[in-house]
């Protein structure tokens, strides 16, 4: 009886659910301390995911989370590439 492939979960930083490490985006700082949009999720460094939804990153953006989790300035452009991100995945 072959034996179900685990899903990597994690967890949103805006919202806090747990969904499919595919359904989330991650965002990473570098040790030089800048901050960018990690689309394979491979990149080293500090990382922190967010739900692929423009309300989740939204939310985001309003709690200012992503400073806090990666300790460090998020730039206005790193929020707008997300959204760039999912308005391209809806499509």
């Amino acid at each position: 009886m072959p034996v179900p492939k685990k899903i990597p979960l994690r967890k949103c930083a805006a919202t806090g659910e747990m969904k499919p490490k595919k359904e989330m985006i991650r965002i990473v700082r570098s040790k030089e301390g800048d901050v960018s949009v990690d689309p394979t999720g491979k990149k080293s460094g500090r990382g922190t995911y967010v739900t692929k939804s423009k309300e989740a990153v939204e939310a985001a953006k309003k709690k200012n989370v992503l400073a806090r989790q990666l300790s460090a300035e998020i730039p206005s452009s790193i929020y707008d590439e997300l959204l760039e991100i999912i308005a391209k995945d809806k499509n």
